[in-house]
């Protein structure tokens, strides 16, 4: 599954870089036309020259599936994030992480190829925790982004209007910055110390963990041969097809623990980075300005092995 692994990351980052990349929507929306294209030629097997596609390409010529109608989720849902990046209430954000960084984990599970209702269970509750917390990693970056690149999409040369500047954006969702009192423009003037900042940012914040702990719980009842404890709010969703199984009952609970024991190390990943990174936002107080937040993560190696070892997310 070496190829497609690579080549659903590698999708991807070319879509989160998009917004980096371009200077103005219209020709975002172009690109992201572009890689709906791609990725309808590469499921009929004639990829065009783009090494995602011919990678993907090559996976499914060798009779393996993927779903067709996630790359074109992941794709609609980033789009759509192209001219609104904000979000207006905490129940958008999760809708996000999940069209995003949960599909991701749901791609890459079927390309092993493992098809468990348990294990698309806990990769969702793993991608809205990564989704969500990526989102939040991003705040200062939206928010007082860098000057616009200087690349060869010159919009004059397009027939498309001339630039501005890039204006800031603030992603946390408006709703958990009402409750905190919280408001854009003192965040622009003051950043760390606007008022009700960090209580908004906490508020997002136990989000992201409370799927991690509910992903731990059902990790465990799932080792120790005993229901998820809760059903799977996406089941039915379109892309998915679990016709053999008429509940989630219906699965033995040792199949159940095999598939767990197979699929762990894709969900296990996203897991450990998104708990690093959480636990260091925590010792700052929640300072989502903080430079030691923007670092990389010297203990994730270490401690991705320690948990594939014990099983532990």
């Amino acid at each position: 599954m070496q190829p497609a692994y690579f080549a659903i990351r590698a999708f991807n980052v070319e879509l989160a870089r998009i917004p980096d990349v371009v200077s103005i929507p219209q020709i975002g929306a172009m690109r992201m036309q572009f890689w709906r294209d791609t990725i309808d030629k590469t499921f009929k097997l004639a990829p065009p020259a783009e090494p995602v596609a011919i990678l993907l390409a090559s996976y499914l010529d060798q009779g393996h599936k993927l779903s067709k109608t996630w790359f074109q989720r992941i794709i609609t849902t980033r789009d759509r994030k192209l001219t609104h990046p904000g979000f207006t209430n905490m129940n958008e954000v999760e809708s996000y992480a999940e069209s995003t960084y949960s599909t991701l984990l749901y791609l890459t599970l079927s390309a092993l190829p493992l098809e468990s209702i348990t294990m698309d269970h806990l990769a969702s509750h793993v991608g809205k925790a990564a989704g969500i917390t990526t989102i939040l990693r991003g705040v200062p970056l939206l928010a007082f982004p860098p000057p616009p690149n200087q690349h060869s999409n010159n919009p004059a040369g397009m027939g498309l209007p001339a630039t501005r500047e890039k204006q800031g954006v603030i992603t946390l969702p408006l709703d958990i910055m009402a409750q905190c009192g919280v408001r854009e423009e003192d965040i622009f003037r003051n950043g760390s110390n606007a008022e009700g900042l960090r209580d908004a940012v906490f508020s997002v914040a136990t989000r992201a963990s409370d799927h991690l702990i509910t992903a731990r719980t059902m990790l465990k009842n799932v080792a120790e041969e005993k229901s998820p404890g809760h059903e799977f709010e996406h089941m039915d969703d379109e892309g998915r097809d679990y016709s053999r199984y008429e509940s989630e009952s219906d699965t033995s609970a040792r199949k159940t623990r095999d598939d767990k024991d197979r699929g762990f190390g894709i969900i296990m990943g996203p897991a450990v980075s998104t708990q690093l990174w959480l636990n260091r936002l925590q010792k700052v107080d929640f300072d989502i300005f903080h430079e030691s937040l923007r670092r990389a993560e010297w203990k994730l190696p270490f401690t991705a092995w320690k948990r594939y070892r014990t099983g532990d997310l």
